[in-house]
């Protein structure tokens, strides 16, 4: 009923587009201004060194008619770290900082992610679903999304895997007339309530671990880049939807 997907930062995104116009440019400043028009800039543009304040680098620019003069002598050291900095080092690619995280974005022990909550049919078809964090566990988020299927569509029987094997949420389920087909956990140390020959439907679990192949092989899925929540919900509803088009 549950899978986990992790989030992708902004950082990381940005740092590849700036290494890959470093490549093909040969760094920041590789390319000095031609002699035609040195004349209008009043000197030759010097090279700027990736480590280079850039506001500093402005100087020989405005040697000749002053263009960068005054904003080359602001009080602002080079290298110096503060508001007034553009960038200390271009290479690090921190041009901005900025909040990491985002809505319904969780730590594991796989990384931040986000968490599939997805109910399904006997045919695999999602029912009902929930984006949440990752952090909590399965067990805590299983009635929330139990609750977003339809009332004339509520399941007789909920079969899950043995995260799930909890006892007040088996009488939670028995409460709204739901049966839990789940294993016991091997550390169990209760009595054991669970039938042996109702867990013969176990092996059809299957199928919801289709279904989340199925939502993997949308690639927009599988990574979360989107910030809201919200956004990243629209993404797995269409294909929720997707997939009960190709099943008609």
């Amino acid at each position: 009923m549950g899978e986990d997907r992790p989030a992708a930062t902004g950082d990381d995104h940005w740092c590849e587009r700036w290494q890959a116009v470093a490549k093909q440019s040969g760094g920041v400043g590789g390319h000095s201004v031609d002699s035609a028009y040195w004349g209008a800039l009043g000197g030759p543009a010097g090279r700027i060194s990736q480590c280079f304040h850039l506001l500093a680098a402005l100087a020989p620019l405005g040697r000749g008619r002053g263009v960068a003069g005054g904003v080359a002598g602001l009080p602002c050291a080079t290298g110096c770290e503060g508001n007034t900095a553009v960038a200390g080092v271009i290479s690090g690619c921190e041009l901005r900082t900025r909040q990491r995280g985002g809505d319904a974005v969780g730590a594991t022990k796989r990384g931040k992610g986000t968490k599939w909550m997805v109910v399904v049919d006997g045919q695999g078809l999602p029912l009902g679903s929930q984006l949440t964090s990752a952090s909590p566990g399965e067990v805590t988020l299983a009635e929330a999304t139990l609750d977003a299927i339809q009332a004339q569509s509520q399941p007789q029987r909920v079969i899950a895997d043995r995260a799930y094997d909890s006892d007040p949420f088996r009488q939670a389920l028995a409460d709204r007339g739901i049966e839990l087909i789940c294993p016991h956990r091997i550390n169990r140390k209760r009595a054991k309530t669970q039938d042996g020959r109702k867990l013969r439907r176990y092996r059809r679990r299957w199928k919801i671990e289709r279904t989340f192949a199925w939502l993997g092989n949308f690639r927009r899925l599988v990574i979360r880049y989107e910030r809201h929540v919200l956004m990243y919900a629209s993404f797995f509803h269409l294909a929720c939807c997707l997939i009960l088009v190709r099943w008609l």
